[in-house]
């Protein structure tokens, strides 16, 4: 993929969190720990990425802001069942052009993860794999493995997103809607059930 490929980019988080969000940015992990928040995180995956350092940097992978390329993608599917207390905000692909800015061209948590430069990066990733609807292989699960990770590219951030760039949110049904709307944010938000499960 390249560049224009890049329309936006996303974070899931649960919908009490986007006031300070709105606030404060999205926060690498290393930051966020230091505000109170509820976290759609995975702890098995949180203790692999603790670890995980960029190469070519001194930064720890927590010392980042993960966005991913693909809202679309087997995370989401895996909070399926919060689909009324979560959303998906979406991120100004400008984002991307910043210094220091990594690409990862599958789940950064990943054994077989590649940290690049974005151009590299971008170039890395193929785009047919990553928008793709469905990631599933019946009849292989090496290669079903393999392409959840990538439907998981990411996008990572030096500490945070600031809120600047945050262009709105998508929410799954009406009552996601009625959450969100509650809290009284200038924020564009609408329904966009399709890119949940």
């Amino acid at each position: 993929m390249d560049r224009s490929d890049v329309k936006e980019l996303y974070f899931i988080t649960p919908i009490v969190n986007v006031p300070s969000i709105m606030e404060y940015g999205i926060l690498s992990y290393n930051l966020s720990i230091k505000l109170p928040h509820c976290s759609v995180a995975m702890q098995e995956m949180q203790e692999k990425r603790m670890v995980k350092k960029i190469p070519g940097t001194k930064k720890k992978l927590h010392d980042y802001a993960n966005l991913y390329l693909d809202a679309h993608n087997p995370m989401l599917s895996r909070r399926r069942d919060q689909n009324d207390e979560i959303c998906v905000l979406r991120i100004n692909a400008e984002i991307i052009d910043l210094p220091n800015v990594i690409i990862a061209d599958r789940n950064a948590s990943s054994d077989y993860v590649r940290f690049y430069q974005v151009s590299r990066g971008l170039a890395a990733i193929d785009k047919d794999r990553l928008f793709v609807r469905y990631w599933t292989h019946p009849e292989n699960e090496y290669d079903e493995w393999a392409h959840k990770s990538i439907k998981c590219a990411e996008v990572l951030v030096p500490s945070k997103v600031e809120p600047r760039y945050i262009l709105g949110a998508y929410v799954a049904n009406q009552t996601a809607l009625d959450n969100i709307k509650k809290l009284r944010m200038d924020l564009t938000v609408c329904i966009k059930s399709d890119i949940f499960f």
